[in-house]
């Protein structure tokens, strides 16, 4: 098992804290020993009998000649053969780069309510301030951010006839660079190890093989790229309850001065919700456009034994059976409705109030189905 824990000096990691392992960390990454050809050797030329003819030999598998600059000794059990780690586009609209070796993603805004750069920078910092791990330098500006000591101690579970005692600690710092795309709804997330200091036993370590830091960064990029996948969830259901829950409203006037419908919510939780009133009150919705806020809907009246139940007869929207344009803005800490004919001409003043009632009941009531 490995724990996180909250950014320290560089010192603290030097001191050693006993724990159980039955393998030091990194060999489990490295040959097995127990490989039959780590023994193997060159074996000799076959030896040809006197007087019998010599076989012919091909070439095509000669190990050429090793060069002088080559390094010397036998390689076999350093190396390491654990595959490479991916990084996974677990977020709606994520993706990687094919053939990339860097520990970088892609992501593209999917939602309207909050800039891409932002929403990203929150996510990562939420993610470090949840693991304790402190911020030693950030730059919006730039798009870059620098954590301070991220510090690892490995206390994996020994199964109970391991003797081996091994006190190891990482430390380990990241940077992570954004780089926003002109138009702003495309990003690439960039992480970089910038510092790493291990500690075995008395033993200091402070350089790691390039697939190792691969490793490493791959890492720490998903769990970052899961925290903000987890956040969004949780967003989304935190909007859901929103919309399926009444808002208040009330009758005012638009940023044009035009009689409307003044709701106590945000944009993005008022648009949702309003959908669902339009077709309770029995419009259907033929066009629409979120980023401008404007639905083309009929009016087609509502079923009246379901109507009937719920609201007085008073309670009808008296309009006739027509195309409607319904203008969806943000005004301050609400959001306005505002209703048009289809030739874009603003509904009077009493007619809007002849339909609030209606418009009320609705967007009030608590768990509205579909």
């Amino acid at each position: 098992m490995q724990k996180i824990r909250k950014s320290a000096p560089v010192v603290a990691m030097v001191l050693s804290v006993g724990l159980s392992g039955c393998a030091l960390w990194q060999d489990e990454q490295k040959t097995d020993p127990s490989y039959p050809y780590l023994d193997s050797r060159q074996t000799e030329k076959v030896k040809v009998p006197q007087g019998k003819d010599t076989p012919q030999f091909g070439d095509e598998y000669d190990i050429p000649n090793v060069g002088a600059n080559a390094e010397s000794g036998e390689l076999g059990a350093k190396l390491d053969i654990s595959s490479p780690r991916l990084v996974l586009p677990v977020v709606t609209g994520s993706r990687i780069l094919e053939g990339s070796r860097e520990a970088i993603v892609q992501f593209d805004q999917v939602r309207d309510d909050v800039a891409l750069d932002t929403a990203i920078w929150n996510s990562l910092i939420s993610y470090l301030d949840e693991r304790g791990i402190a911020v030693v330098d950030f730059d919006k500006s730039q798009q870059r951010l620098k954590t301070d000591w991220m510090i690892i101690e490995d206390d994996g579970d020994s199964p109970w006839y391991s003797w081996t005692k091994t006190d190891r600690k990482v430390g380990q710092r990241f940077e992570f660079t954004l780089d926003i795309k002109a138009h702003g709804r495309s990003a690439t997330l960039y992480t970089k190890l910038v510092d790493y200091l291990e500690t075995i036993d008395e033993k200091i370590v402070d350089e790691i093989s390039e697939h190792q830091v691969r490793k490493n960064e791959v890492e720490v990029l998903n769990d970052v790229i899961s925290h903000y996948e987890k956040q969004l969830t949780l967003a989304d259901i935190r909007k859901a309850r929103q919309v399926m829950t009444g808002l208040p409203m009330e009758l005012g006037f638009d940023a044009d001065g035009n009689a409307a419908y003044l709701v106590s919510a945000s944009y993005d939780v008022t648009w949702p919700r309003l959908l669902l009133v339009l077709r309770k009150l029995g419009f259907n919705v033929k066009d629409l456009d979120q980023s401008t806020g404007l639905i083309f809907a009929t009016y087609a009246g509502v079923d009246e034994g379901w109507w009937s139940s719920l609201f007085s007869s008073n309670n009808k929207l008296e309009i006739e059976q027509d195309d409607y344009r319904v203008v969806v803005k943000e005004q301050g800490e609400k959001t306005s409705l505002s209703l048009r004919d289809a030739e874009d001409n603003p509904l009077s003043a009493s007619k809007i109030s002849e339909m609030y009632p209606a418009f009320q009941q609705v967007m009030t009531t608590n768990d509205l189905d579909i």
